[in-house]
């Protein structure tokens, strides 16, 4: 059975379904998050994967919390990050807001390039 933390969901959920375009659904199982049917975040384990150009999960991988988005140990993905934030402190995820933001644009296409303001 698919594991993740239910706060983490209805904190994400207060956000981004407020966002145009954006749509909850599953992946084996987990809550994830889609634009124009095209998975940009996802729920595992004790964290959140997302999608973002190559540059900017280089950037912000090693920052505390910022780890490779690795689900069922599948190599490391370069466009993918996993920000962990601990079960009882979910609202945190609103601190990243910028970069939830940077993935929807990037994985919608409205990004040319990976490159973004």
């Amino acid at each position: 059975m698919a594991s993740f933390h239910p706060g983490h969901k209805q904190i994400l959920d207060s956000f981004l379904l407020e966002i145009p375009d954006v749509r909850a659904g599953k992946m084996f199982g987990y809550p994830a998050y889609y634009v124009n049917r095209k998975m940009f975040a996802c729920l595992y384990e004790g964290g959140l994967g997302i999608k973002v150009p190559e540059d900017v999960a280089r950037l912000w991988l090693g920052r505390e919390g910022i780890v490779p988005f690795q689900p069922m140990g599948k190599k490391n993905m370069r466009e993918w990050i996993q920000i962990n934030v601990e079960a009882d402190a979910s609202v945190r995820y609103l601190e990243y807001r910028s970069l939830l933001l940077i993935s929807i644009e990037f994985v919608s296409g409205l990004m040319e390039n990976g490159k973004g303001p």
